[in-house]
Order: structure tokens, then sequence, then C-alpha cells
């Protein structure tokens, strides 16, 4: 049985990939808000012993100041925001997806100089998208990160197991699970379908505050939404 805070990541998951992109403003914002909690949730350890309040009290106040600092920081500089989405989602790839195949048959200083500089290319390409090919960027971002959580291939004690080993390795999910690629797919070719037959704009219209910032096209719609 799905704990109430389980529960809540997979309807925010599949929120992201169906529709993320589709209402931008609202996407970014609770990507923003979701990244934010979990880093402060992964930065809580390190001031436990340094101010005299209960661990457990320490950790829900460090989560809910960094998802609302991180909610903020992605409302308020949203095509900022998405161009640092694009970035952690290309140096993931490029770490977890991209760099292994390279680094394979190396060892020592090489092999992890192979995934500095397959991380830090996949960090560049993800931002170039992020500011070249906004919708795309957010399309394929927002369904990764969703379908990370909708799958629950990332759930609360993998963050937990990260917190209390200050290392990203519990983080990471594989790929080519079939229930992450199914949500992955979906939610992005679902999110393509919104834009191609014109139901962003009926999506946008019907809430409030989500006309400040839609990613309608890359490049040329970006230009008319904040222009408008």
């Amino acid at each position: 049985m799905l704990s109430p805070l389980t529960g809540g990541l997979v309807f925010a998951g599949l929120a992201l990939a169906f529709v993320g992109a589709a209402v931008s403003v609202y996407a970014v914002t609770l990507t923003g808000l979701l990244v934010g909690a979990g880093a402060g949730y992964l930065f809580a350890p390190n001031v436990v012993g340094l101010i005299a309040v209960d661990g457990a009290v320490l950790t829900a106040g460090a989560v809910g100041i960094g998802g609302l600092l991180g909610g903020f920081l992605a409302y308020a500089g949203l095509s900022f925001a998405v161009l640092g989405i694009g970035a952690v989602v290309g140096g993931f790839a490029g770490r977890f997806a991209v760099g292994p195949f390279y680094a394979a048959d190396a060892a020592g200083i090489e092999g992890t100089a192979l995934l500095v500089g397959a991380t830090l290319a996949g960090v560049a390409v993800g931002a170039l998208f992020g500011f070249v090919l906004t919708r795309t960027t957010l399309v394929v971002s927002t369904a990764l990160i969703g379908a990370a959580f909708a799958s629950r291939s990332l759930t609360p004690a993998d963050f937990e197991a990260a917190a209390a080993e200050t290392t990203v390795q519990p983080l990471l999910f594989d790929l080519s699970a079939p229930a992450f690629l199914a949500v992955f797919v979906l939610g992005a070719l679902s999110q393509l379908g919104l834009f191609k037959f014109g139901y962003v704009t009926k999506l946008v219209g019907l809430l409030p505050g989500a006309r400040r910032w839609t990613a309608d096209d890359d490049r040329d719609g970006d230009a008319d939404a904040k222009g408008a």
C-alpha cells in the first residue's frame, strides 16, 4: 500500500510526465519544488548537531525551505529554470547513460576523466537545448523526471539512502526498466500531441497564471509568449 508521501510523488510524476510542458509555468515550478525539497533533504544531515533542533524537525524544515525556495526560483526565473533543468538532465544522461560506454575499458584517472568529460558534455548539450529548443527540452525533461517518480524508480527510500550515505548512487535507476520506459514514452508522446492538436492553448486558458509563460513553440513560440 502506498504511503501518502509516495502516492503524492507518483501523482506529481504522472502530472509532469503527461502535461508538464503544456502548462510549463506549473511544471517548472513543481520541478523546482521537487528538486529543492530533495536538495534540502540531502543537505539536512550535514547540519545535524550544529543546530539544537530535533533531527526529524530539522529534516522537515530543510525539505520545506528547500522546496519553497526551489519552487520560487523556478517560478521567478522560468527561462533560466528550463536551461538549468536541461543541463541537469543532460548531465545525468552524459554521466550515467553515455559515459559508461566510453569509460568501460578505461580505469583510474583516464576512466574518471572520460566520465567527467561525458558529464560536462551532457550539461552543455542539455543547457543548449534548454535555450534553443525550450519546448522539446521541457517535454523530454518533464517526461523523464515524471516517469522516474510515477514508476517509482525514485522513491523516498532512495533519497533517505542518498542522504545517509552522502552519495547520489542510490538515486541512479535503470533507464531501460519497462515501467519507466512506458510512462516516459507515453508521457512524451502525449505532450507532443497536446501541442500538435492545439490543446495547449485550451489548457492555458483554463489555468490561472499559466499564460505568464508557456512553451508553445521552440524559440519562436518563446519570443511570442514572453512578449505577450
